[in-house]
Formats: C-alpha cells, sequence, structure tokens
C-alpha cells in the first residue's frame, strides 16, 4: 500500500507538472537605450509612463550586465554562454556572425512545441545560413546588418537606402516595402502575429527594435515632447525615439489585456548594452557608455513581468544575458538537449523570480569589448576595455593591452567607480586577474570568426537587387569596399566618462 500510494503521489505530481501552463513569451530588447534612460530611475527629463508601468509590475534585476555593445549581448542571451564562445567579437567584418555549431534558445523552445518568431533587429549574420529563419524562427520579420540603413564590406549590410521611415523589410525570405516608422512597423508586425497564435499554442515572441540608436531619427510628433529643453537634436530625437518605444510597449501590454492573456504571458524587457545620447542628461550615477567595460557600458535594466506569477520586487543579485536561456527553458518546462545542456554557462533566474531574496552564490562574470582591429592578433587586446566582476569588486582594464591596466573597484560602496583600490587591496587583484587569465585561455579556440571573409556584396543588397531589379551605386561600392576595413579599424571609439556625477 505504501508502494503504491508512493506511486500515486509520483503520478500525481507528473500530471500536474504536464498540466501546468506554459506561458506565452514577449521579449522586447531596445538598441542603445541605457539605464538611465528611464524616467522612473530617475531620468530628470524623459518620461517612460509604460515602461515605468512595466517595470512597476516586474521582478527588477537591478544588477544585471551585458555586453558593451549589440551583437554580442544578443548571441548571449540566445545561447546562454559568453559571446565570446559565439564568435562573436564585434558588430561588424563577419566576427558579428553567431557560429553555427551553436544551438539558440528558439530552437530549444520549437521542439517543445512552441511559435517562434522575431521581428525587428538580427544581427547575428545577413549570410542565408546565418539568418533567424536557419537558427529557430518560424516567422522572420527583420532588417540586415546592425542597424537600419548600415552598411559594411562583407557580409554586414542591410537593404539598399533603408531609413527608419519606410524600410524595406525581409519577411520570411522576400522583402516586403512598409509604410511607417521602424518601431511602430515592428510593434505591428509582432502584434498581428501574436493576434493569429495566441488561441493555438504558446509563442515566443523576440522583439528588438533598431530604435534608439543612432542615426537619431524620431517622429517629429515624438522629437517634439523634448524639444525647446536645451537638448540638442541628438538627445532630442534620442528621447523622442524612446518616447516612440513608451507607447508601443503600452499599447502592447493593453492588447494583452484586452485578449485575456496577460495572465498567461511572461513579458521580459532589457536594453542590449550602454547608454549614448541620453548619458550627458542622466547615466544613473555611472561612469561610461556604449563600448566602454565601466558599469555605464554594461549594466542593463531587466524587467520580468507575469501576472499572479511573479511578485514586483527589486532583485539585486549579480545576474547577466547569459542567465535568459537557462530561465526561459526553465519557465516553459522545456528539457535542455544534450548539446544545449553543455553549452549553457549561465544560471537559472527562476529561485529569484520566485524570491528576490533567495540565496545566491557569489560568481565571477567576465565583460570584453573586444573590437580589435580586423586581422590583429586577440592577444594584442586582451587587456584593452575588459573587466572581470563579482558582487562586490570590478577590475577594470581599459587601456592595457599585451599587458593589463588594473584598477579595482568596490561598486558596494563606489558604484561611480571613482576611487581606484588597485594598491589597497592586492589580494583582490590577484584572484581576480587570475580568474580573468583562465577565462581568456579557455575562449581561444572559439574565437572562430577572426580571419574570415565575408562575400564582395552584402548579402541582404543582393536579395534586394535580386528581387526589385537595380544594382550598387557608387556610394554602395565605396561603403562595401574591402579598403574600407582600415578605415574601421581606426575608427575612434567613444571615451569613457570619467566624470561620473551625472
Amino acid at each position: 500500500m505504501k508502494i503504491l500510494l508512493f506511486l500515486g503521489i509520483l503520478l500525481g505530481t507528473a500530471l500536474q507538472a504536464v498540466a501546468a501552463p506554459r506561458p506565452n513569451i514577449i521579449f522586447i530588447l531596445t538598441d542603445d537605450q541605457g539605464y538611465g534612460d528611464i524616467s522612473a530611475h530617475g531620468n530628470p527629463v524623459l518620461q517612460t509612463p509604460h515602461l515605468d508601468r512595466l517595470r512597476g509590475e516586474s521582478v527588477r534585476f537591478t544588477n544585471f550586465f551585458v555586453s558593451p555593445t549589440c551583437a554580442p549581448t544578443r548571441s548571449a542571451l540566445l545561447t546562454g554562454r559568453h559571446e565570446f564562445r559565439n564568435g562573436v567579437t564585434h558588430t561588424i567584418l563577419e566576427r558579428e556572425r553567431l557560429v553555427l555549431s551553436a544551438m539558440t534558445l528558439p530552437q530549444v523552445l520549437q521542439t517543445a512545441g512552441y511559435a517562434t518568431g522575431i521581428f525587428g533587429k538580427w544581427h547575428l549574420g545577413d549570410e542565408p545560413e546565418y539568418q533567424p529563419g536557419r537558427r529557430g524562427f518560424d516567422e522572420v520579420f527583420v532588417h540586415g546588418g546592425g542597424g537600419i540603413g548600415q552598411t559594411y564590406p562583407g557580409s554586414c549590410g542591410d537593404a539598399p537606402g533603408n531609413t527608419y521611415f519606410d524600410p524595406a523589410i525581409l519577411h520570411n525570405g522576400q522583402f516586403v516595402k512598409t509604410k511607417g516608422y521602424c518601431t511602430d512597423v515592428f510593434f505591428e508586425q509582432a502584434t498581428q502575429w501574436i493576434s493569429r497564435r495566441k488561441d493555438t499554442g504558446p509563442f515566443f515572441c523576440w522583439l528588438a527594435t533598431n530604435a534608439p540608436h543612432s542615426p537619431y531619427t524620431a517622429k517629429p510628433e515624438d522629437r517634439a515632447w523634448y524639444e525647446g529643453k536645451g537638448l540638442g537634436p541628438d538627445t532630442e530625437n534620442f528621447f523622442g525615439m524612446i518616447h516612440n518605444i513608451d507607447g508601443n510597449v503600452g499599447r502592447l501590454l493593453a492588447k494583452l489585456d484586452g485578449w485575456g492573456i496577460a495572465r498567461d504571458t511572461l513579458v521580459v524587457m532589457m536594453n542590449d548594452n550602454g547608454g549614448t545620447a541620453g548619458v550627458k542628461v542622466f547615466n544613473a550615477g555611472m561612469r561610461g557608455s556604449k563600448v566602454t567595460p565601466w558599469l555605464g557600458g554594461t549594466r542593463a535594466f531587466s524587467f520580468w513581468r507575469w501576472p499572479g506569477k511573479f511578485s514586483p520586487a527589486d532583485c539585486g543579485a549579480l545576474t547577466a544575458h547569459v542567465d535568459f536561456f537557462r530561465t526561459i527553458a526553465t519557465l516553459t518546462g522545456t528539457k535542455l538537449p544534450a548539446l544545449a545542456e553543455t553549452q549553457v554557462e549561465g544560471r537559472d533566474l527562476v529561485p529569484l523570480l520566485e524570491n528576490p531574496a533567495a540565496p545566491w552564490p557569489d560568481r565571477t562574470l567576465v565583460t570584453h569589448t573586444g573590437r580589435w582591429a580586423k586581422g590583429a592578433a586577440p592577444e594584442t587586446a586582451k587587456f584593452r576595455n575588459c573587466v572581470i566582476r563579482d558582487s562586490q569588486y570590478t577590475l577594470v582594464s581599459e587601456r592595457g593591452g599585451v599587458k593589463p591596466a588594473w584598477q579595482l573597484f568596490d561598486v558596494t560602496a563606489d558604484p561611480g567607480q571613482t576611487r581606484d583600490l588597485a594598491l589597497e587591496a592586492p589580494a583582490e587583484v590577484t584572484r581576480l586577474s587570475a580568474a580573468y587569465d583562465d577565462w581568456w585561455k579557455s575562449i581561444q579556440p572559439q574565437l572562430v570568426n577572426e580571419s574570415a571573409q565575408g562575400p564582395a556584396v552584402n548579402p541582404f543588397k543582393e536579395h534586394y537587387w535580386k528581387q526589385f531589379g537595380g544594382g550598387p551605386s557608387p556610394e554602395d561600392r565605396r561603403l562595401m569596399a574591402p579598403e574600407r576595413i582600415g578605415e574601421l579599424n581606426g575608427a575612434r571609439r567613444p571615451a569613457a566618462r570619467k566624470n561620473p556625477a551625472q
């Protein structure tokens, strides 16, 4: 009888697990919006009422880290491992391509019966075999390159002549000429897809806006909210672009309520790297910005909203982009295939989502900006623009190269990273630098894109011309020319903010 009772309990538990609802998932990722570019985070100018509402209804990871640039962050989110292990060390010149041997999160979710769709920015390879339709997404509605209208030598580039208004978008293998502002177009397309999928089984929607990435181009009515405040044209447009995102998020949340699926849907929203045009107004007390190893370049907001399941709260545990994969797998009840299990190095955030004060062992996380010159040995930039952190300290080498120029900061006491403790706490420098050396050695075999050669013509442009006719203009040829690589290698990176007063 005891055995039968025990078996009955096990069966009941299994049936409950099978019957447990699997959430729909909407993941919203903005491009170049900083942690400080939300009014609820203290921004004195920008108003984001709908993002504030989403934040207020979410578990909020306040110590969450991403890469300082966009393609690396995206690759880590989709694979659950550090971007360099995916071969992604840059945003252009074939070094943005997500290695084909990696298993992506949408591929795993497909095996669990999820419909998968991507809307907006991909930026992990534009050649056919790298595109999202072959990486686990059923529905594909994306621009090319790292941004709308961008063109670089090799494989990375968007459709010719694209701007933020009326862009040509690749939709399931064919270009469509859209009407409207890019962010509106992406949200509308995603909303239509969700409306078709909401009654047929769970879905995973990856909604990645191109905004507010430069060139800073807002709709006039959005920019008007910030004119006359002495911000300058770039920041007026930048804040206007975020205003547009805010409105679209509000409309999407209202749709979920109207459809009656809000309590069945997990909404996650993040930014992909540090801030840009808004940091001069407000940077949440942090040092640095995009393309730097400082907190201002690597800290992101991370909101997780599931009404009725997660209670809104702040969580200060040290968390990162690599944790997204395993967490989504757990929340969807998806067993990771053996390949994914060996690939994923991130942690499961579910204990923290259920209890933000749950025990969370300390860890070290490494960030490297990458972006060394095309053809250069990675070792020459081993200690340039890198950081290793734990929950208390960040060990930063901004201007090193083959040798480090370590600076140590206690970010619990000094979140602005103003006081270098390297001489006062040499044991911490030794401990963290040794861990960094071990990490650097481990990733060398996985830097597979360093010598990759791209095609003579951007694949998106070639596809567009085959569909509509035409060919490269003189400007297209100039932007795609291999000779331009030298120009790109010599491009200056933005300097870190030395005065973290904002």
